[in-house]
């Protein structure tokens, strides 16, 4: 008896290390794509507003790159023609879950797997067709949204108005698909509410450098008072160009997240991306535990953060109100 009791303690030493060292040595697959953002910037040392944070949070989870994940990245280099078969060569590869920015790119995922879970960093999934139901998606996506309602581009045209008081026309800067949507129509709709009339400056594919450089030349042309820029993708991958150009330019521009203040903006207006991009790591979490995407429910954005450059707003002649300056939830000096 004391043989066999011997024994079954060594099995049960040996036994438990090894289905530990098993579930340990698990190696999981997440496949990252964005519109425009290198796949040099999609990581953890890049300092990028989204993946900065993602991959913090995954290492905080216990996803370490390199020894139980694995990221494929992929990038459609501002080109929205390659959508299609950027997603098909993504899916293709079969990854345990994939993370993509923007519902736009979102929608080509969709079509293209029903069976691989996807987590988005999305506007509007309704709005955009992603999924019908936001505390049950049913289907393989689940995700973040940064939009923070149809009221937000109406907020930002306020406050640039209350920044530029004689402002009569702003420009908006945002691709040529967002501004023909609902979403086009719905700045449009609050530039009119508020008494201004809205420039529409589409960018075309290829959504890169030389698209900014033609869009600010011809606000510029068209003598705005100032530019909306909404939350879009590409902007954030070029926002250190954006910025320099509204500074040459002279131009007051309002952006969506405050990394573009942070690197030289006047001011923003919106969700914390840095927060969201954490929210998308805990999905992908929950996913890779063997959650089923379409049982997450999409996260709501709870808060809009304003930040202010007031030495960029110096630079600009502008002259800010103290009411303006209590309502920011962070004032650069």
């Amino acid at each position: 008896m004391k043989w066999r009791n011997f024994i079954a303690g060594m099995l049960l030493v040996v036994t438990i290390p090894h289905a530990q060292a098993q579930q340990q040595s698990k190696v999981y697959r997440l496949a990252i794509a964005a519109p425009s953002t290198p796949v040099i910037e999609m990581k953890e040392e890049s300092g990028h507003s989204v993946h900065q944070p993602l991959f913090e949070e995954l290492k905080r989870l216990g996803y370490i790159e390199g020894r139980n994940l694995v990221v494929e990245r992929y990038s459609g280099d501002g080109r929205s023609e390659n959508y299609p078969e950027l997603a098909r060569r993504v899916v293709h590869s079969m990854p345990d879950v994939i993370f993509v920015m923007t519902g736009r790119l979102t929608r080509h995922f969709k079509q293209a797997t029903a069976a691989i879970p996807i987590v988005a960093l999305t506007g509007d999934p309704i709005a955009l067709g992603l999924v019908n139901n936001l505390a049950r998606p049913d289907g393989n996506i689940t995700g973040i949204v940064v939009d923070a309602g149809k009221e937000i581009e109406g907020k930002r045209i306020e406050l640039l108005k209350e920044m530029v008081p004689g402002a009569s026309r702003l420009a908006y800067i945002t691709p040529q698909v967002m501004w023909e949507s609902r979403f086009g129509a719905e700045a449009r709709d609050a530039a009119r509410r508020a008494g201004l009339s809205l420039l529409g400056l589409p960018l075309e594919s290829p959504i890169q450098e030389a698209e900014y450089r033609r869009a600010f030349a011809s606000a510029a042309a068209a003598d705005v008072a100032g530019i909306i820029m909404p939350d879009i993708e590409e902007h954030v991958t070029y926002r250190r160009l954006i910025v320099t150009l509204a500074e040459q330019a002279r131009m007051p521009t309002i952006y969506s997240y405050r990394q573009f203040v942070e690197a030289g903006g006047l001011i923003s207006y919106g969700v914390d991306l840095s927060s969201l991009s954490r929210q998308v790591a805990n999905d992908i979490h929950l996913i890779l535990k063997g959650a089923k995407p379409g049982d997450i429910p999409f996260q709501l954005p709870t808060k809009n953060e304003l930040i202010i450059n007031v030495t960029v707003a110096k630079a600009l002649g502008l002259t800010i109100s103290p009411s303006l300056l209590a309502r920011a939830d962070k004032v650069i000096e």
